[in-house]
């Protein structure tokens, strides 16, 4: 299966996007060629500003652009672009409800060897408790193009969610997108598997390993953390009545406490989180930390059995 980095599909969208409107402009944190800006930097220089090592000032540098009626993405690793600019975010970003997008690659333990520091499993939960922020998680190299270019014609705050590796590819380019809006991938009617980000392969893996088992799964595809497609989950648990959320976060604050949010309201079901818990990463490759923190197929096919 092809396998392609979220973060490059978002710098090839930031080209695309220079090409159509003059008013998108890039702020990066020294980390160009890490988070796939350095492309739109070199077609565009007029339009690139590299901060330095000054995250929470490229934030207010991208507040105040974005007063002057131009469409900024600021863009550094998850960890620094949501905890080191966190005051700047709220106070000059949301609290203003200004057209600010925050790309942030690197996101999740799947950094690896970069180690607990670099591994952010706490930035959905920060970003969507700030009022007016959207919040993105793409799945595929596919959906991260389609949805950063969403964001750009999407008024006000949004947080793109970005990964370093390269990961399978979901969707073909006839896949149509909306925020706020999740897609079913697969029809069941025995356990419901909503997955975000890099999760939402390993989920669609879990419900291949439980087919065979005459187990057959609703999974969905919950792109947008915030807001959230509140119909799709009433829908799919009125479906199966049993529901796994997964994805490469801490079960506090991301989509699985959204998901039971929205249940606990709406339509009490079990639910089942598979994510990291309560704990910080460490250092090892990619797929090493994945299976060490419990976020791979065979643990949401675990979870899953468990519930029936």
């Amino acid at each position: 299966m092809n396998k392609i980095a979220t973060r490059e599909a978002y710098g090839k969208a930031l080209l695309e996007l220079g090409a159509e409107n003059k008013d998108i402009v890039v702020l990066d944190a020294d980390l160009s060629k890490s988070t796939k800006t350095n492309g739109f930097a070199e077609k565009y220089p007029e339009r690139f500003f590299d901060m330095g090592i000054a995250e929470a000032d490229m934030v207010g540098t991208a507040a105040g652009l974005a007063t002057c009626g131009k469409i900024p993405f600021a863009s550094s690793f998850a960890v620094f672009a949501t905890g080191r600019t966190y005051d700047q975010i709220r106070d000059s970003v949301c609290y203003s409800n200004l057209n600010v997008k925050i790309a942030a690659t690197h996101a999740g333990l799947s950094v690896g060897e970069d180690g607990a520091t670099h591994q952010s499993v706490e930035d959905i939960n920060l970003m969507r408790g700030l009022p007016n922020m959207t919040v993105l998680v793409p799945a595929d190299a596919v959906s991260a193009g389609r949805l950063v270019k969403l964001a750009a014609g999407y008024k006000g705050p949004v947080y793109i969610r970005l990964g370093r590796p390269g990961i399978p590819v979901i969707y073909d380019d006839a896949q149509q997108f909306e925020i706020g809006r999740a897609i079913r991938i697969k029809e069941g009617k025995d356990i419901s598997i909503i997955a975000t980000g890099i999760m939402v392969a390993k989920a669609l893996e879990a419900a291949d390993v439980l087919k065979k088992e005459g187990i057959t799964a609703d999974v969905i595809d919950m792109h947008t953390i915030k807001p959230i497609d509140k119909d799709m989950i009433i829908d799919t648990a009125r479906k199966t009545g049993r529901v796994v959320t997964c994805e490469e976060h801490s079960i506090y604050g991301g989509l699985g406490s959204a998901v039971c949010e929205v249940l606990s309201e709406n339509y009490p079901a079990r639910v089942r989180r598979v994510g990291v818990k309560d704990t910080f990463g460490e250092s090892g490759t990619p797929d090493a930390v994945i299976k060490k923190y419990g976020l791979t197929a065979e643990d949401i096919v675990k979870a899953a059995r468990e519930m029936l």
